[in-house]
């Protein structure tokens, strides 16, 4: 297989995260909602969502060694497979134990899914360009993801307030387009996503999946080794924990306001897509930001931002004050994504990425899990303000975090020719 030039690889990468990326926005103003009105307490809804966590907790290192030691492709064209099975059960879920078995695979997709696409994109990148500045193009990964999400959630708004067919629940029908699209996403990762290296016959796949056990403590070992690394992971702990407000009980927190679910539900698609675009904004800007002050510094501040307005979420009064504090908190989440891989991406080398980046999911989703049990139960036993509050508290906390990764900023210099060397000696771009 030719290897992509940098240009062709980014065009793909951008076009393949907003065909993964749209189809979930369609889903997210929607999602608690559904599960709601098919019966669910809310203290059910965080039981079903950490049967997500727990699973990714299991899987997120094999998957992640075997997209490292397999390839990028087949590992992502399993995880399409996966979400359609996934989705297709959470539309005819009507109980507990049905909503609760389509989390499980949604699980095992989003083990599949965490890493492969922005690997591909990295390692596809620097081997064109080894000197390619990696987060100007991750940057432009958020910002997509975030707009199709936002285009996503609009369609999903438009399409419960016309609510067309009287044979489908109005929340039901932002599932059944979704699913339709997760099957264009499928068919767009076999035809644009190529790879020099990828396994074929039965004894290269065998081996490759052998080579699993291995990749994996390769992966464990460089956390060890690194304090930089370690406390980059470990970021996730808290904001896996926060993402839950946000994500699960800000639907919950505007009906409680406008005092309905269908009119909740056909608020949020408007409110989620504004959201996404004002993410998509944050990401775009931060560049800009993070040349002056720098990542590391960026990424922490981001931190205590988005704590605050997750806080603002609970605690300030009316529509209008809620949404801009929802509206802030985006901005501040696309802003942190492009910042926090950043610094993961300089502490790797091809052979163990998306290990490594599966071990920085692997601590966010179970996190989500512990949040979606703590803060649900929270919420019904006291408010959904007071939940709001203490997930933005969670998430402010973990700014302190990101000193080894600002300490190893501080210790890069630049040669004479440009050339960008880390505090421990690594090649990680040109200025």
């Amino acid at each position: 297989m030719t290897r992509l030039d940098a240009r062709t690889a980014r065009r793909r990468y951008l076009i393949l995260i907003a065909l993964r990326w749209f189809p979930a926005g369609l889903l997210i103003p929607i999602f608690v909602l559904f599960m709601l009105s098919r019966g669910l307490s809310l203290t059910e809804i965080g039981l079903a969502f950490s049967a997500q966590g727990f699973v990714v907790l299991a899987l997120e290192l094999p998957t992640g060694g075997l997209s490292d030691s397999l390839g990028r492709r087949p590992v992502l064209i399993l995880a399409s497979l996966v979400v359609l099975l996934s989705l297709g059960t959470f539309y005819l879920a009507d109980s507990f134990a049905m909503f609760a078995g389509a989390m499980v695979l949604q699980g095992v997709f989003r083990a599949l899914d965490s890493g492969p696409l922005e690997a591909w994109y990295v390692d596809a990148t620097l081997a064109a360009e080894p000197d390619a500045r990696i987060e100007s193009g991750l940057g432009a990964g958020s910002s997509v993801l975030s707009a199709a999400i936002a285009t996503g959630a609009l369609l999903s708004g438009g399409l419960v307030a016309l609510d067309p067919f009287d044979s489908i629940e109005p929340l039901a029908l932002p599932v059944l387009v979704a699913l339709g699209l997760y099957a264009v996403n499928f068919a767009a990762i076999v035809l644009l996503l190529t790879e020099v290296r990828v396994a074929r016959g039965i004894r290269a796949v065998a081996g490759s999946v052998v080579a699993v056990p291995g990749v994996v403590r390769d992966g464990l070992r460089l956390l060890r080794s690194s304090r930089v690394l370690l406390a980059l992971v470990l970021v996730e702990l808290f904001w896996g924990f926060s993402m839950v407000t946000f994500e699960s009980l800000f639907p919950v927190r505007l009906a409680e306001i406008v005092g309905d679910t269908d009119n909740a539900a056909a608020l949020m698609g408007p409110v989620s897509s504004t959201a996404w675009f004002a993410s998509a904004a944050g990401a775009a800007m931060i560049a800009t930001v993070s040349r002056r002050i720098g990542v590391a510094r960026s990424a922490a501040a981001l931190r205590i931002l988005q704590g605050v307005a997750i806080a603002g979420m609970g605690l300030l009064a009316g529509p209008v004050g809620v949404v801009t504090a929802y509206l802030a908190c985006y901005v501040t989440h696309g802003a942190s994504n492009p910042m926090h891989t950043t610094l993961l991406h300089r502490q790797v080398a091809a052979g163990n990425r998306t290990t490594v980046l599966s071990m920085n999911s692997m601590i966010s989703q179970p996190a989500f899990a512990i949040g979606a049990i703590v803060l649900a139960a929270l919420a019904d036993g006291t408010s959904v303000s007071t939940a709001m509050v203490v997930g933005g508290i969670a998430c402010a906390v973990a700014a302190p975090l990101y000193i080894p990764a600002w300490r190893a900023e501080k210790r890069r210099h630049v040669e004479p020719d440009g050339i960008v060397i880390s505090g421990g000696g690594q090649l990680v771009g040109r200025e």
